[in-house]
């Protein structure tokens, strides 16, 4: 049995556009979209790119559209899709460096923005800092992100304004902001209380959807938004 798998191909140094090609590949239990892409780079066609590194959904590093959907390759099983047509594209709202391989410096450029690291209020102390499970519970999920851009890329807001934050940054915005051992919530809260962060977004819950961490962007930037709303009310922002 074989599945046919059609691929978004591009590369900018010959193609004036981009288009797509079909290749045929054995179906055996088990197969996974990736494992399909790399049957293809490996036996079919060598010039294929895409990107890969865990397989274990963990790097995030293999997020693609796939069938329709924003889906990480590795824990894609064919068999799940539950067609012979198995249709790859790239993620949107990014330029394609080539075939399935697109630039990400504009969604790490967002993430940056937001200071995605630690700032205590007070001096470290001597051994670590502590957490009551109360409090890390409040960021369990959050820490989840694997930074795969499939929000970003599942985002129609993003795609018409490259200045807003996206989904993610705006999750990771309040990863740090629910952190106990962080003492910046003002400061961060500035950072997003705007019309390129979370007053841009539109409420259509892709992010939502596509996470393959079950995290839930709209619900991080409604919290957000209420955080921000008495924030203003206390005069404190």
């Amino acid at each position: 049995m074989e599945k046919t798998f059609r691929i978004l191909r591009y590369d900018p140094e010959k193609d004036q556009e981009a288009h797509f090609q079909d290749y045929k590949v054995p179906y055996e239990k088990g197969l996974t979209v990736l494992e399909g892409l790399y049957y293809i780079l490996e036996n079919l066609d060598a010039t294929l790119a895409f990107r890969s590194s865990c397989r274990a959904a963990i790097c995030g590093s293999c997020a693609m559209h796939i069938n329709g959907q924003y889906r990480l390759a590795c824990r894609t099983q064919v068999s799940a899709l539950n067609s012979d047509l198995i249709t790859v594209r790239p993620l949107s709202h990014l330029t394609i460096l080539k075939d399935l391989v697109v630039d990400l410096k504009p969604f790490f450029d967002n993430y940056k923005k937001i200071e995605p690291y630690l700032q205590p209020e007070k001096a470290e102390p001597a051994k670590e800092f502590t957490q009551s499970e109360k409090e890390r519970g409040k960021i369990d999920k959050l820490v989840d992100c694997i930074l795969c851009a499939a929000c970003y890329g599942s985002c129609p807001v993003a795609s018409t304004n490259p200045k807003y934050l996206g989904p993610q940054a705006l999750v990771a915005a309040l990863r740090f902001i629910n952190d106990s051992r962080d003492g910046k919530t003002q400061e961060r809260l500035a950072i997003v209380a705007n019309d390129e962060g979370i007053f841009r977004c539109h409420t259509i819950f892709n992010c939502q959807q596509v996470c393959p961490k079950d995290i839930d962007p709209t619900n991080a930037i409604l919290k957000l938004r209420g955080k921000s709303f008495m924030s203003k009310l206390t005069g404190k922002i």
